[in-house]
C-alpha cells in the first residue's frame, strides 16, 4: 500500500468478543474460579485494591503479561491473554490483572514484584517473556527490570506519561495525575537488563511513534506495523500470530525480517483490506481504491472486493487491460 497516506487508523472491531449465546460468568463468578483453577499449580491473590496476579505453574518457561479484568471477561473463554498458548506449550503464566485505568502504577503492585525479587522467583525459570500492549505494554517494559536476562514483547507501549517527558501525548489525560517518576517509573530505563525488547508498533500514530523512539536502547528492536493506530493487539489475536512471535520473542529470534515475513498476514486479514479499501474511497482516491482491489482479488479473489474493482474500473472507464501495478503493503 501507499505508506504516503495520511495516518487515520483502521477500526477494527474489539478481539475476544464472546460468541452469541456463551454464558459468561459475572466478576465475583470468575474470581472464584480463577481461584480454584490456581489452587493445586500456582495461586490467584489480590494485589492492593486494584489489581490480582494470576499465575499458573506448568513449565521451565515463563510467561508474564500484564491486562484489565474488563478486556478478560469481554474475551471468549474468559482467561488472561496468553493462556491458551501457555497451555499448549506447557508454559507456567503469571499475569497481573488491573481493574480500572490504574497503568500498574501503585505502591502494591511495586511491593508485589520486589516481593518476586526477594523470593528469587524469576531465577527459578530458563526463560521469561513479558508481555503487554498499550498500559500492558508500558507494565511489561517497566517490570522487566525484576527479571534479569528477560525478553519483552511490547505492543504500542508508553514509554511514560510523566507530562513532563510526554507532554506532547494528549491520550488517558487522567492517567496522567498517577506517579510515574518514582520506582520503576519510566519503561525504557527499566528494560535496560533485558536480553531483547521487541517493540511492535504504528509508525503513522504520531504519539506511539514518538513513544517508541525513546526505546532507543541497543538491545531495543523496534518493529512498525502502518495503518493499525492502537489496534494492534486485536489484529495479532484476530490473525492468530501470537504464538509465532511470542515462541520467538521467547527466543530471541524475533528479528525485522522474521517479524515482516509473519506480519503479510494482512495481506489477507479482512479488517484491514476493507480499512484500506474505506480509507482510499474517503480520500477520493478512486485509483488506489482501485489498486487495493485488484491486489486483493489477485491475493484472495474476495468477491466484494471483485464487485467493487469492476465499478471502479467502470467509474474510470478503464478495462482489465488497463492495469496497474497493485500496491505493496
Amino acid at each position: 500500500m501507499d505508506d504516503r497516506q495520511d495516518g487515520e487508523q483502521l477500526e477494527i472491531d474489539a478481539a475476544g468478543t464472546p460468541a452469541a449465546g456463551a454464558a459468561m460468568l459475572s466478576r465475583a463468578d470468575w474470581l472464584d474460579m480463577v481461584d480454584e483453577l490456581c489452587a493445586e499449580e500456582g495461586y490467584f491473590e489480590p494485589v492492593g485494591q486494584h489489581h490480582h496476579a494470576y499465575f499458573h505453574d506448568d513449565g521451565p518457561r515463563l510467561l508474564v503479561t500484564f491486562e484489565s479484568l474488563d478486556r478478560i471477561l469481554a474475551r471468549k473463554g474468559q482467561m488472561p491473554f496468553g493462556h491458551d498458548l501457555a497451555v499448549e506449550k506447557g508454559w507456567s503464566h503469571l499475569t497481573l490483572i488491573c481493574e480500572g485505568e490504574t497503568w500498574f502504577r501503585d505502591p502494591a503492585v511495586w511491593g508485589y514484584f520486589d516481593r518476586l525479587v526477594d523470593e528469587a522467583f524469576f531465577e527459578d525459570f530458563d526463560d521469561v517473556l513479558f508481555y503487554g500492549a498499550g498500559a500492558g505494554g508500558y507494565a511489561a517494559c517497566a517490570y522487566s527490570v525484576c527479571a534479569p536476562g528477560a525478553a519483552v514483547l511490547a505492543i504500542s507501549p508508553r514509554a511514560t506519561l510523566d507530562p513532563a517527558v510526554a507532554g506532547w501525548d494528549r491520550r488517558n489525560l487522567s492517567a496522567r495525575r498517577r506517579d510515574f517518576t518514582s520506582r520503576y517509573g519510566f519503561a525504557p530505563d527499566m528494560t535496560e537488563g533485558a536480553a531483547r525488547v521487541y517493540v511492535v508498533y504504528d509508525p503513522l500514530t504520531p504519539e506511539n511513534a514518538m513513544h517508541a523512539a525513546l526505546f532507543r536502547r541497543p538491545w531495543v528492536t523496534r518493529l512498525p506495523v502502518r495503518h493499525f493506530g492502537d489496534s494492534v493487539e486485536t489484529a495479532i489475536e484476530l490473525t492468530g500470530i501470537f504464538p509465532e512471535l511470542a515462541t520467538r520473542a521467547l527466543d530471541r529470534s524475533l528479528t525485522a525480517s522474521a517479524f515482516a515475513r509473519i506480519w503479510r498476514i494482512r495481506r489477507r486479514f479482512g479488517p484491514y483490506l476493507r480499512g484500506m479499501l474505506r480509507k482510499a474511497e474517503l480520500a477520493q482516491r478512486p485509483r488506489l481504491a482501485l489498486m487495493v482491489c485488484r491486489s486483493v482479488v489477485l491475493r484472495t479473489g474476495g468477491p466484494r472486493f471483485r464487485r467493487r474493482m469492476l465499478e471502479l474500473e467502470q467509474q474510470l472507464g478503464l478495462d482489465k487491460a488497463d492495469e496497474t501495478a497493485p500496491p505493496q503493503g
